[in-house]
């Protein structure tokens, strides 16, 4: 669909209740969006179908947006119809990566409500994320695409295989699973946290240590942040586990764009480039857990 057709398509929705003004909201990396005024409120219209490749069905989506909205995380859902959802819209600036390192005081309280609270508000199927499944069922997707054995994949995988193993038995939580920082939003008094594709259920060992890659985190900045989490000094195991967790976030974005290279095209968005800059990070991590811990026994 072109970019006027798509525009056409959002002034036509039923739940405005003036004359529309659209305006591009730029950033994203899977959807297009725009802010919508229809002369008394301003929205957000998020726009994107189903994709399998990235596991992202869009009826779960709608419903964590329902469930986060309902437990307070997230502006309110107003209208979803098949690629289309309409959230009202949050006047604040988003994140970066210093700003998610300088509010992590801020941010522990929303993952304790997001794990602890939202699922109890959550209606229909839902999501269960597992990044290792994820790993192995990327480069399945990257495999056949190239059609041939790629040794680098394998070698993915087996380190997928290797971290999965460091990992720790925790109570299974509703996690957000997607903690970028354009994800939270600062209206000046709090902080929201919007955009549900990748929610399901998990472990919170996940988003601590996605919030961490995708943060640039120092250890200082881990330190805080798991003591905040847990309330209580972290232990070697728990330590380990979130190194490992780390570098399979880190390489669990590598391998998204290395798929969405493939499977989607929204405008200024630069998949290859933000590839590189993730297995960057995953081999940093590596080479912390290993400093840490020794070196991960990875199967050739």
């Amino acid at each position: 669909m072109t970019t006027v057709d798509l525009e056409a398509r959002i002034t036509a929705l039923p739940c405005w209740r003036g004359r529309v003004k659209l305006e591009p909201l730029h950033g994203g990396l899977s959807n297009t969006a725009f802010v919508v005024d229809d002369g008394r409120q301003r929205y957000v219209a998020r726009c994107g179908g189903d994709v399998p490749a990235h596991h992202v069905f869009r009826e779960r989506e709608r419903a964590a947006s329902i469930a986060a909205h309902a437990a307070g995380l997230s502006p309110e859902l107003i209208y979803a119809e098949p690629g289309v959802m309409v959230i009202r819209h949050v006047d604040g600036t988003t994140l970066t990566e210093a700003d998610m390192r300088a509010s992590i005081v801020r941010i522990v309280p929303l993952l304790g409500t997001c794990h602890g609270e939202l699922a109890r508000h959550l209606a229909g199927a839902a999501n269960a994320f597992w990044v290792f499944h994820v790993i192995r069922d990327y480069a399945r997707t990257l495999q056949a695409a190239r059609g041939d054995s790629d040794i680098e994949l394998l070698r993915y995988v087996s380190l997928a295989d290797a971290l999965e193993a460091q990992q720790i038995a925790l109570p299974i939580v509703f996690g957000h699973h997607d903690l970028l920082p354009g994800n939270f939003i600062d209206d000046g008094k709090r902080l929201w946290l919007i955009d549900w594709e990748y929610g399901g259920f998990g472990t919170a060992m996940f988003d601590l240590a996605n919030l961490a890659a995708n943060g640039s985190f120092s250890p200082a900045d881990e330190r805080l942040l798991l003591e905040a989490y847990f309330r209580q000094p972290a232990s070697d195991e728990v330590q380990r586990s979130f190194d490992a967790m780390k570098v399979a976030s880190a390489l669990r974005e590598a391998l998204w764009a290395m798929v969405s290279v493939i499977h989607l095209a929204v405008p200024g968005a630069d998949y290859r480039a933000r590839a590189a800059d993730y297995l960057e990070r995953t081999n940093a991590a590596l080479t912390r857990y290993a400093k840490r811990h020794g070196n991960l026994v990875v199967s050739s």
